[in-house]
């Protein structure tokens, strides 16, 4: 089960991270790879900072802001 909300808050942040990124979506597959690893980066980054994510909602938004910078560094490199 744990699983299962893993992919579908790895699904919402890139999803979310691709629209914020004026529509850089490619799909539900890559939206979720996105996701799942800008979850592992917007973690890194918010415990280099200082903060933690708490709950369902601080996850979403911690993936969001991670696969947002993940899909701006991608950017950069087109």
């Amino acid at each position: 089960m744990e699983l299962l909300i893993f992919l579908a808050i790895g699904a919402l942040a890139g999803f979310l991270g691709s629209k914020l990124f004026s529509g850089a979506s490619k799909g539900l597959l890559v939206n979720m790879i996105v996701g799942i690893i800008g979850g592992i980066l917007g973690g890194w980054l918010f415990g280099l900072l200082g903060f933690e994510s708490v709950g369902i909602i601080g996850q979403i938004i911690t993936a969001t802001v991670g696969s947002f910078l993940l899909l701006w560094i991608i950017s950069k490199f087109k």
